[in-house]
């Protein structure tokens, strides 16, 4: 029994550390512009796919490979910033959320595509990753759960310290709370957005290593953590960084109970009736409060 609970955490803590990272990267967004970037699922895709690209494609080193993959997905969103996102801030600030969204679902389809015309629809193997285990007593912890748990806390620490302690996440903050306030206060609030979007695709990019790692490289790679990341930013309310974290774990670790005791197929659902149940009792989310208008 205590094997099978032994497991269960392990496999629920690995999933939870995914999930926070996806999530940060869609909650970092939405608090600070009220953007909802539908493009994030393609960006983790990509990051995984430069991985690949320099590790094995280049055969060059597995650091390497890891370092692209984070360039490449800091790029893909400077790039969504400026070639989307500052055009549409010029236009009907009212109708933004709505613009944007319909914006970047166009974009992560014809990225998605892309990557499909590149590399083809055949499942890929992440070099980025380790073999072998951890025999703790009874219980064995593969190398590549420890790595992701490890690689996962260090960036939300450093992400936590950008945040608190430096003058850009200073200026994150502040436009978060208020846009029109640090505008008053000679914050550049064009250049927050763009640094925000830029360290939301470096996430994303980090994300999308850490999860082939652990499943193989296809194209709609990035869908299935998208979409848990979005429920889990729900359930603690959009927008809320550390409660988005606390959520992904709690709701990983309860998936992995319920697909254990009910089977595979009742995972998903369950996360859905938890968001229904969450929203019919708090709308604004379990840490969130009433949203307001930013733009």
């Amino acid at each position: 029994m205590f094997d099978i609970i032994s497991a269960i955490l392990i496999a629920g803590l690995t999933m939870g550390a995914l999930y926070a990272l996806a999530t940060i990267g869609l909650s970092l967004v939405w608090g600070s512009m009220g953007m909802l970037n539908m493009a994030h699922a393609a960006m983790l895709t990509l990051g995984g796919y430069a991985a690949f690209t320099f590790s094995s494609a280049l055969g060059l080193p597995v650091f390497v490979g890891f370092a692209g993959a984070i360039l490449v997905g800091a790029v893909a969103g400077g790039l969504l910033y400026f070639l989307i996102v500052r055009n549409l801030l010029k236009g009907d600030k009212p109708t933004f959320e709505s613009s944007v969204m319909i914006a970047t679902v166009g974009v992560g389809i014809a990225l998605e595509n892309a990557i499909l015309l590149v590399f083809g629809g055949q499942p890929l193997k992440q070099p980025i990753s380790t073999s072998g285990s951890l025999a703790l007593g009874p219980v064995s912890v593969p190398y590549q759960n420890i790595l992701i748990v490890f690689v996962v806390i260090v960036l939300m620490v450093l992400i936590a310290l950008l945040l608190g302690r430096t003058r850009m996440g200073r200026a994150i903050r502040a436009t978060a709370q208020s846009r029109e306030t640090a505008q008053l206060m000679g914050v550049a609030v064009n250049r927050v957005y763009f640094q925000v979007l830029v360290l939301s695709g470096a996430i994303a990019g980090v994300c999308g290593v850490m999860v082939s790692s652990m499943t193989q490289l296809s194209p709609p790679l990035g869908n299935d953590p998208m979409l848990k990341a979005f429920i889990m930013c729900v359930v603690a309310g959009l927008g809320n960084l550390p409660g988005a974290v606390a959520a992904a774990f709690g709701l990983a670790l309860l998936e992995a109970f319920v697909q254990y005791a009910a089977g595979a197929r009742w995972g998903f659902p369950t996360l859905l009736f938890v968001v229904i149940a969450v929203l019919i009792w708090r709308p604004a989310g379990l840490f969130g409060r009433t949203q307001i208008r930013r733009m």
